[in-house]
């Protein structure tokens, strides 16, 4: 393609190369460029990305062009041919639910006989051809080379987390949404945003923008899901669990197994557990009802779905403890999982193991800690990606959420591996032990060093010393 054409209706300045000049690539990482290419240098906040074009021609770039954000996304969009114009694109925003309502979609619609494409959090997905998501939301190249792919493979939809500072940073700017979904909006990502109210704001300009020919699902029972349609120009459609909505959902029952949920007065069995997944389900049905698929076959479709890897994952091991692996990493989404745990089945002795991410939102420690110490009859705290921050000094913020019986409850253990071991080790027979915070990760990060960590194995290997 052209240079001419890749920077056409954009704002971007050529700063080396010929307007006629033939692109085979485009990169916006001097480390990644290949002969050929073009390299657009990103005026951001923090680097300069000018001062990296003479390493990006030396290393083989046949033009190069400065450029901000939104001039980068719409440069992707016309290098791979806007894809997204080309596939039924359906995008999620919201703090809480994201990556299992895509991850669901993406497996019913597969199920449903459609090939399918997924950016997620865990993963993105071409089809069935799996490669590796870096952020929740991928950035305007990645996005557009992989729906690029999507296209030419036959995938009919894709669907997309959209993150806040994704919506921020200009990522998915220039993409074409056939639906907007808003799940919930709680605490979380004040490090970057500072405020609530530039959290909100940044979640609504997803909704802002979208076309008039776009469908927007709003979860009418969270108090932010109509603020999120007020200045959007797609149709507003609703769903609910409490409240009138064009499409509703009521638990009729539930148990560890599964729920019997009624959506659109149709009982319908499903495997998941939990309030907070019974709106997740809410949300894929009725986006496959708007998509055009019929309200049987929805429904059937449904009921065949397995949670998000990290999500509510259960590992049974000996003396009837129940270990449960959970993403859980907000104030809101550790309750929305203790409490279905606390009150799903038989009592149990519950046990909560978590920690808080260094280099991100302080001001949500405490809150954890209070959840914690309301649901649980055992806290153990430790580590969890402590990064640049001293996992001591997390721990003592954590703390400062609990009061006198909630301290009396805890259990503080710095490493993470130990701590897991100890509340399997301690806890009386019977018990459910909730590890939040890690889910599918397989990582832990201390400073600088990104060390191997999986939780899953971790739990198996203590289980199989116990049966010894």
């Amino acid at each position: 393609m052209r240079l001419s054409d890749i920077i056409k209706g954009t704002d971007a300045i050529i700063v080396e190369g010929r307007a006629d000049m033939e692109i085979l690539s485009i990169c916006n990482d001097s480390r990644k460029v290949t002969p050929g290419a073009l390299f657009i240098a990103v005026r951001g906040t923090t680097l300069d990305g000018n001062k990296f074009i003479p390493g990006a021609m030396q290393a083989g770039a046949v033009a190069a062009v400065s450029a901000d954000r939104r001039a980068v996304a719409e440069m992707a969009a016309n290098f791979y041919g806007h894809p997204s114009e080309k596939l039924s694109l359906v995008g999620i925003t919201g703090t809480n639910g994201k990556t299992t309502t895509v991850t669901l979609l993406y497996r019913m619609f597969t199920a449903l006989g459609h090939k399918c494409g997924l950016l997620s959090t865990i993963a993105n997905y071409v089809g069935e051809q799996m490669s590796e998501a870096i952020n929740t939301t991928s950035d305007p190249i990645t996005a557009n080379a992989l729906m690029a792919q999507m296209v030419e493979q036959g995938c009919e939809y894709c669907f997309m987390e959209v993150s806040s500072i994704g919506v921020e940073q200009e990522r998915i700017h220039a993409l074409k949404f056939k639906v907007g979904i808003f799940s919930n909006l709680t605490h979380d990502h004040l490090d970057y945003h500072k405020t609530f109210a530039e959290y909100l704001r940044c979640k609504k300009l997803f909704f802002d923008n979208l076309d008039k020919d776009a469908i927007v699902l709003t979860n009418v029972d969270d108090k932010h899901g109509l603020v999120m349609t007020q200045n959007t120009k797609a149709k507003v459609m609703t769903y609910s669990c409490r409240n009138v909505a064009d499409f509703r959902c009521k638990v009729m029952e539930e148990s560890f197994d599964g729920m019997m949920l009624r959506i659109d007065d149709t009982e319908s069995w499903t495997r998941l557990i939990g309030l907070h997944n019974a709106y997740n389900l809410l949300a894929v049905y009725s986006t496959a009802r708007v998509l055009g698929v019929a309200k049987e076959d929805a429904l059937v479709a449904l009921s065949s779905l397995q949670s998000a890897p990290g999500r509510l994952e259960n590992i049974n091991g000996p003396k009837g403890i129940s270990v449960v692996i959970d993403y859980a990493h907000t104030p809101d989404a550790m309750e929305n999982v203790l409490k279905t745990l606390r009150e799903t089945g038989p009592k149990r002795h519950l046990v909560c193991l978590f920690g808080c991410g260094g280099d991100r939102d302080r001001s949500k420690r405490p809150e954890m800690a209070a959840v914690a110490a309301k649901w649980a009859d055992r806290i153990f705290i430790t580590s969890d990606n402590s990064r640049s921050e001293k996992t001591s000094d997390i721990i003592a913020e954590i703390k400062t959420g609990l009061d006198e019986q909630g301290l009396a409850k805890s259990i503080t253990i710095e490493d993470r591996k130990e701590a897991i071991r100890a509340a399997i080790m301690f806890s009386p027979e019977n018990s459910t032990i909730l590890l939040a915070g890690k889910g599918h990760e397989t990582y832990q990060i201390t400073g600088d060093v990104k060390a191997h960590f999986d939780e899953k194995e971790i739990v198996n290997e203590i289980f199989s010393q116990m049966n010894k």
